[in-house]
């Protein structure tokens, strides 16, 4: 089973032992609201881009735990091209883990894809064709300064 995964408290996991991890920590408080969010950043370095998908699970007003999968590339010279590669890795994850959510009677569980754009800064020309792209796969789109599952917690280790 492959480990594509990593938790700060469970370290290497699969995609499925992220799931059903996730679960449990749903489980364990059904009283609370819970918003799943995936989001993807990436950071340039000297011949490779670095790409870090999270997938957090925020437990409203109790805190949140967090699972991030990292993987390089050739550089991609286009700022353009980097951003809807970000947002197609989040939308892989986030596809995969409807998938098991559906066949796990977990459909309650919304998820929202966190973008690595903004209004500010060199995005903002971005932002209508990747909330989109993000909308048009059923998902619910946040940009920054909304938008923590990318721009904190994936940025934290893309370094």
């Amino acid at each position: 089973m492959k480990k594509e995964f990593q938790s700060p408290t469970r370290g290497p996991l699969s995609f499925n032992q992220v799931f059903h991890d996730l679960i449990a920590y749903v489980e364990e408080a059904p009283q609370f609201n819970y918003r799943i969010i995936i989001g993807t950043d990436s950071q340039s370095h000297d011949r490779e881009v670095v790409f870090v998908t999270a997938i957090v699970v925020h437990r409203e007003g109790k805190g949140a735990r967090y699972y991030y999968s990292k993987k390089t590339q050739d550089k991609i010279f286009s700022l353009r091209q980097r951003i809807f590669y970000e947002a197609s890795l989040s939308l892989d994850v986030a596809s995969r883990l409807t998938a098991l959510l559906a066949e796990n009677g977990h459909n309650d569980l919304n998820i929202e894809v966190h973008l690595d754009v903004g209004k500010k800064g060199e995005t903002k020309e971005l932002i209508r064709e990747i909330v989109g792209m993000v909308a048009g796969s059923g998902f619910e789109a946040k940009i920054k300064p909304d938008a923590y599952g990318a721009s904190t917690v994936a940025d934290k280790y893309t370094k």
